[in-house]
């Protein structure tokens, strides 16, 4: 058996950047940090992260005043930035830029009165702190779509003015059909002017797709909960080929491999790179001879943490 891994895989520069701002905080200020919901969508990084001292809570209205409180990479809603500043909470926001640009172009849409659809996944958290960016009145709400029944079943009418966001983490092309319905639909659509799914989600997507046409099975990294990383699995299934997805190596079942040459293996944007190392130590074992890694999109994107955070040391 021979081994494919995928270029890019695993963390983006949104995750690192989360991930540095909880560690740092924590280097700084020391236990206990608080953080609104898993920082990522990864149970080795969360583990790895309660260890050093982080709690990952839903509610913070337990909290004491001057509690150290990091919201996730997946963002919060108005609501929750409120009560925060209410109970006088010190606050390092974790939320990726690009989740961000999402929220700045909702609440545009929400100042000027525009019913907005937003295409994502019902109780993602994402999904729930960008649909608490838009204020809903009787003359205009935020819309939730999954899937094109979802937009047949809207009671807007084909001629108002209309927009659209995305969640960042979709598939690029159930989410481009979406769009094309929308089009069709509603004559006054707007949306942005550039697209919310982020450069790693298409990247990763990408590199799965080239797997797909060398590969008798795909293994993806990745949490359960991993918007990102489901969709990679989704897009090994739709081409054909078996694809699994695994928390780490304590997953892997040897009799998946029975037959198989080119096992193709890449991970989720949440999941780090030692996942990736002791899968391929444990497909050695399992008698895998040659690793390859393939080529693709070097991404060069990095985002900056807190100023507070960068110059303040313990």
């Amino acid at each position: 058996m021979n081994i494919l891994i995928a270029n890019p895989r695993g963390f983006c520069a949104g995750v690192d950047r989360a991930i540095e701002i909880t560690e740092k905080a924590l280097s700084i200020f020391g236990a206990p940090i608080y953080v609104k919901h898993e920082i990522v969508h990864n149970n080795y990084v969360v583990k790895n992260l309660e260890a050093k001292g982080a709690k990952f809570i839903e509610n913070i209205e337990n909290l004491k005043e001057g509690s150290i409180l990091i919201f996730s990479a997946h963002g919060v809603s108005n609501d929750i930035e409120n009560k925060a500043q209410e109970k006088n909470l010190k606050v390092f926001n974790a939320t990726c830029p690009l989740v961000t640009k999402v929220h700045m172009e909702v609440q545009k849409y929400s100042d000027d009165k525009i019913n907005t659809i937003l295409i994502g996944h019902k109780g993602h958290p994402e999904v729930e702190g960008t649909i608490g960016r838009y204020k809903s009145t009787d003359q205009a709400r935020i819309f939730l779509v999954e899937n094109i029944n979802d937009v047949n079943a809207l009671t807007l009418k084909n001629d108002e003015p209309v927009a659209y966001v995305t969640q960042t983490t979709l598939s690029l092309d159930d989410t481009e059909k979406i769009i094309d319905h929308l089009k069709k639909r509603f004559k006054n659509l707007v949306g942005p002017k550039k697209e919310d799914i982020c450069y790693a989600t298409q990247n990763r997507q990408n590199a799965v797709k080239k797997l797909s046409k060398k590969c008798d099975i795909i293994l993806v990294v990745g949490s359960k909960n991993s918007s990102n990383s489901n969709r990679l699995k989704e897009i090994g299934i739709k081409a054909g080929v078996s694809t699994k997805l695994v928390d780490s190596e304590n997953d892997l079942k040897v009799e998946w491999f029975n037959n198989k040459n080119n096992i193709g293996l890449t991970a989720g944007a949440s999941a780090p790179e030692i996942l990736i190392q002791n899968i391929v130590s444990k497909l050695k074992e399992f008698g895998a001879l040659e690793v390859t890694e393939t080529e693709g999109v070097v991404e060069k994107t990095t985002f900056k943490i807190p100023k507070e955070l960068s110059t303040l040391h313990r």
